[in-house]
């Protein structure tokens, strides 16, 4: 179900509001895509209330909309945790005390992706530039630009291709850069003037597209099948890629296409703090990561990144972590517990960090319980093998089989494939076995196979590394991360770390074509 919030404070608001309304609500009942609500009623942002929609739609929303710090709390971990949020035009300026734009809630911004509202006429004459041709949510321009008048917003910070993919912009080769008078500031240093983008945050999907000023936007057939497009990404029901379009390598374009994501697994970096983890993940060009329980947050929160943080502390992780442009794709905890409410507050917490996969080590005894909250909260968990001592039942790929027979799909294995080597596992015949048990993985290559063995660059050592990424592409499998775990030399690892990229990035490229 889409919430449609049509609500302006301080300001008459846009008169296609209703045009697109309608539009929406007819898109929906035509496809049988989705159902609407509409509403201007905060009152539908009640945590109870949320639950029941799959994304949010802002339209045209100008002012501060709602100062509750409540409600504003319910939309962030609904849309971190995983639900969908888009804005047209005005919702720029959304949560700004209007007139003036006064900013009033700065992570709304983060979350649509920038601020701001400096615009030319309401009919300038624009060429707009694809810059994703293949793209699901804009393939209804057929790979092509197109021309169309309607009142532009040039926006602002935090805008930034580190952290949004950008569907199309302004071509300023084509467009009259001279037409009509500027209201407000239009200019931007690096004259990127993007129109329409769309996002991760955390788990969530957002999306934005500036061209919703005049009524007759929503009775134009193309634009209509893009803005029906828009919204069912949003919906969770087209997956399409979201990588910033910055942070785009031709490695990283092949790990799109083969639905594979890599990310450093935090126990690499282990011997810093969370914060320093996540930037050193970010200097080393990865867009993913994975989380650790017993990991220190920063110098500033000095606490474990575990449950019981505050709202504000993992508000301040959201932040870094988009600062950074790094998503949290896994956690791990070493236990979750059996017991029903306990269960829940650790399946609330993955929730609120928007991860897609916890890695745990749980008693078996417990699996029923947690089935039942992986389907409730729309996340696997990933049944890690430490060696026969730590883990009696879980250490072999059978274990696993045997504990997850008859259960949710959303149990399976997490492959960790240096215990595996070390328990005299091989990866190639274990990943065989669990076949689509298989839910993440935790790469290591060693020095040699044994109780001996230590990581070494993937590639060079005894753990048939490209041997076992073949094999998982040809089982069609596609892990929440290829989680590139290093542990050796902790404190200087950082060429190692580098070195297993480089790999994994010209393999994955080769396999993708």
């Amino acid at each position: 179900r889409l919430l449609i919030f049509d609500l302006n404070v301080n300001y008459g608001g846009h008169r296609s509001i209703p045009t697109a309304n309608l539009a929406f609500s007819l898109m929906g009942q035509r496809t049988g895509a989705f159902a609407t609500v509409v509403s201007r009623d905060p009152a539908v942002f009640a945590a109870d209330s949320l639950r029941t929609f799959d994304a949010v739609f802002f339209n045209n929303t100008v002012g501060n909309l709602f100062t509750d710090p409540v409600l504003r709390q319910n939309l962030v971990d609904f849309v971190h945790g995983g639900g969908g949020m888009m804005g047209v035009h005005g919702t720029t300026v959304a949560f700004t005390q209007w007139p003036g734009a006064i900013e009033d809630w700065p992570e709304f911004g983060r979350m649509i992706g920038a601020r701001g509202a400096s615009h030319k006429a309401s009919d300038e004459h624009v060429f707009l530039r694809n810059e994703e041709p293949a793209h699901p949510v804009s393939a209804v321009f057929g790979g092509q630009g197109f021309d169309f008048r309607d009142e532009f917003f040039r926006v602002q910070a935090p805008y930034s291709r580190q952290r949004v993919r950008v569907l199309f912009s302004l071509d300023q080769e084509k467009t009259d850069m001279t037409q009509g008078p500027a209201r407000g500031k239009l200019e931007r240093a690096d004259r990127d003037y993007a129109l329409a983008w769309l996002r991760n945050y955390g788990r969530g999907r957002t999306f934005y597209c500036t061209i919703a000023h005049n009524p007759y936007v929503f009775w134009d057939a193309r634009l209509l099948q893009f803005y029906l497009a828009a919204a069912q990404f949003v919906l969770g029901d087209l997956p399409a890629p979201t990588l910033p379009s910055a942070r785009l390598t031709p490695a990283l374009r092949a790990q799109e296409k083969l639905g594979w994501r890599l990310g450093i697994e935090a126990y690499t970096f282990h011997k810093f703090t969370l914060f320093e983890a996540i930037e050193k993940t970010a200097q080393l060009g990865v867009p993913f990561m994975g989380g650790l329980s017993f990991q220190k947050v920063s110098s500033g929160i000095p606490k474990n990144f575990a449950p019981g943080l505050t709202d504000d502390e993992l508000r301040q992780i959201r932040l870094k972590l988009d600062e950074a442009g790094v998503r949290l794709l896994t956690y791990y905890i070493q236990d979750i517990p059996g017991e029903e409410e306990a269960c829940r507050r650790v399946f609330e917490f993955g929730r609120k960090i928007g991860i897609e996969t916890f890695m745990s080590e749980p008693k078996p005894e417990a699996l029923g319980v947690i089935e039942k909250f992986c389907d409730a909260y729309d996340l696997n968990v990933a049944l890690h093998n430490h060696g026969p001592k730590a883990s009696p039942v879980y250490w072999r790929p059978e274990g696993i089989l045997e504990a997850c027979a008859g259960r949710s799909r959303r149990l399976g294995a997490c492959a960790d494939l240096g215990y595996w080597m070390r328990s005299g596992i091989d990866p190639v015949q274990a990943v065989r076995l669990l076949k689509d048990r298989l839910l993440t993985v935790q790469m290591h290559d060693l020095n040699e196979r044994g109780a001996q063995g230590h990581d070494v660059p993937w590639g060079t050592g005894a753990g048939g590394t490209e041997a076992f990424i073949r094999e998982v592409h040809r089982l069609g499998l596609q892990p929440t991360m290829w989680g590139l775990e290093y542990s050796h030399n902790f404190l200087e690892s950082i060429p190692e770390v580098a070195s297993c990229i480089e790999f994994f990035n010209r393999v994955s490229r080769q396999i993708a074509g």
